[in-house]
């Protein structure tokens, strides 16, 4: 929850933020305490049922009638049907100040059971669904010369692991976007941010969790569980600080210890893949 100290100070007052793929999980969470710190938020997502009762949800947080909580249903990944919807939605209430790309999905299996068209789908949403909304603000933010991305990551997008063949290069993707734009558009004054979200109790993980190879889901137990509105919090204190990496959680440490002593972290992978094989019957 947002501690009320916070909320007093109203830290969002009349800034706006788009939240694509912010109607469940941690892009509603950050919605909610975009809004109840001052702000005013746009959600992006597919799900019209979804998004109309997200939006009555986050209505609820509002503290000023002059805020406002909207919603448009699209594709982020249709370049053609977002563009017009996000330009005109401009047109009449402005250019945002923050921009949170959470679109994406994991689908583990074995990587001898992907196609190639699986690789694609997961590179066309994980990828493509930040990459879309962000060259269509990118003019607007250079511009004005303001602005902030935050992307979405993962722990997986600095970190290998089985059962995540098709996904992984996805998040290392969204890394490398994240890194390059940093340094380009610094000179124009506008901020990136990257998220490296762990597990994260969401509808999302649920789903995810239902199709994870049995080695894979042993593995994943010993990494912990935040709810959304933790991340959320976490994340909304390390945007208002301009922080580059955000890791909540047990994230933080596990990206540290991969940053200075990676091969013991890939050891520490390994027999923990070794001790599931054997688990789960397997050499």
């Amino acid at each position: 929850m947002v501690k009320e100290k916070l909320i007093k100070k109203q830290p969002f007052k009349g800034k706006s933020a788009f939240l694509i793929g912010g109607s469940s999980g941690m892009g509603k969470a950050i919605a909610n305490q975009f809004v109840q710190l001052g702000g005013n938020v746009l959600i992006i997502a597919r799900r019209q049922n979804v998004l109309e009762e997200a939006t009555e949800e986050i209505k609820h947080k509002i503290l000023e009638e002059s805020q406002s909580v909207e919603y448009i249903s699209c594709d982020a990944t249709d370049m053609e049907k977002l563009k017009p919807l996000l330009d005109n939605f401009i047109k009449n209430h402005g250019i945002p100040d923050y921009l949170f790309n959470l679109v994406g999905r994991a689908i583990p299996g074995y990587i001898e059971e992907y196609t190639l068209d699986d690789f694609k789908e997961n590179m066309n949403l994980n990828y493509y669904g930040q990459l879309v909304p962000t060259l269509i603000l990118l003019p607007y933010f250079m511009k004005e010369k303001k602005g902030h991305i935050i992307y979405f990551s993962s722990m997986l997008g600095y970190l290998g692991m089985m059962g995540y063949g098709a996904y992984i290069p996805t998040k290392f993707a969204i890394v490398g976007l994240a890194e390059a734009l940093r340094n380009e558009l610094k000179p124009h004054n506008i901020k990136i941010s990257i998220v490296y979200p762990p597990d994260t109790n969401t509808p999302g993980l649920t789903t995810e969790n239902e199709g994870k190879p049995p080695e894979c889901a042993i593995m994943s137990e010993t990494g912990g569980l935040l709810e959304p509105e933790e991340v959320a919090e976490y994340v909304t204190k390390k945007v208002m600080k301009n922080k580059f990496h955000i890791s909540p959680g047990n994230a933080k440490p596990i990206r540290y210890f991969h940053r200075i002593i990676p091969k013991v972290v890939r050891w520490y992978l390994d027999r923990d893949y070794k001790k599931a094989r054997k688990k789960v019957g397997k050499k």
